[in-house]
């Protein structure tokens, strides 16, 4: 354990680091290359421009470098060649506190505390006053199954909430999303572990939480993806396709295919 803690932390803001103050234009990957073994190149020479207001979905085969994608804009690991940019300024340039607190994520693997639902959800925002964590409760179809609840909102629900189902563990992850309110949203397949009913009531959380954000949108079901601005079709490292549902569906290739098999 000592060796652990030991570890130095790789990812550290450079000395001349700015703070980002808000989110305005875009974000740019510009011939990104990543791996996260030498000899294994995960991104080959990415290059994709996302615009403000823009939802952008990720697509392609288990493997391909989709959740990757999203880990660098985020920085949880640094490109090996190329860069990222955000507004122009490169993210490495950019303190990682103010770069992270722009953006929210809602994953497969919802992460909670053993806690109340109250602190899980205000997690996003820790001064969060009672009135703003039911309006993200409510926002995310969260708030009836809370008040079904014997404690309401202070309920403990267990280490990493295991005593609340799938689809109530993805509305507390989207609540918290709600309250924390980010320019920037990146969505990581939220809803592909979830049975019909409960993706329903997710999806539209997720609708709900989508609204006037820039988000990247990472699915493997493809009906998730239809109704995104653009749609990036990922195959063994590069950009295999770029285009609307209906553009992928009349090029007949790869994106074509992931369809028919669905």
């Amino acid at each position: 354990m000592f060796e652990i803690f030991d570890e130095k932390i790789e990812i550290v803001d450079a000395p001349n680091a700015k703070e980002l103050n808000e989110f305005s234009k875009d974000i740019v990957y510009k011939n990104v290359v990543f791996s996260y073994e030498q000899d294994k190149t995960i991104l080959k020479n990415v290059s994709l421009d996302i615009k403000k207001g823009q939802t952008v979905a990720f697509v392609g085969p288990s493997g391909s470098g989709k959740s990757t994608i999203a880990n660098l804009i985020l920085r949880f690991y640094d490109v090996n060649s190329g860069e990222i940019l955000v507004d122009g300024t490169n993210i490495k340039n950019i303190q990682i506190k103010s770069l992270r607190d722009k953006i929210g994520t809602v994953s497969q693997d919802v992460f909670l505390f053993n806690n109340t639902i109250k602190y899980n959800i205000s997690y996003g925002k820790l001064d969060a006053t009672d009135e703003e964590i039911e309006a993200a409760a409510k926002a995310a179809n969260a708030h009836k199954f809370i008040s079904n609840l014997p404690e309401g909102y202070n309920t403990l629900i267990g280490e990493r909430g295991m005593k609340l189902s799938g689809g109530e563990k993805q509305r507390i992850a989207i609540a918290r999303a709600m309250l924390k309110n980010p320019p920037i949203l990146v969505l990581d397949e939220a809803t592909s572990a979830l049975d019909s009913e409960s993706e329903k009531l997710v999806q539209e959380a997720i609708e709900n939480l989508m609204k006037n954000r820039t988000v990247i949108l990472i699915a493997h079901r493809l009906a998730t993806v239809r109704n995104a601005d653009k749609i990036v079709v990922i195959d063994r490292g590069t950009i295999a396709e770029t285009g609307t549902h209906t553009e992928l569906l009349a090029k007949n290739g790869v994106y074509a295919k992931l369809c028919n098999m669905q």
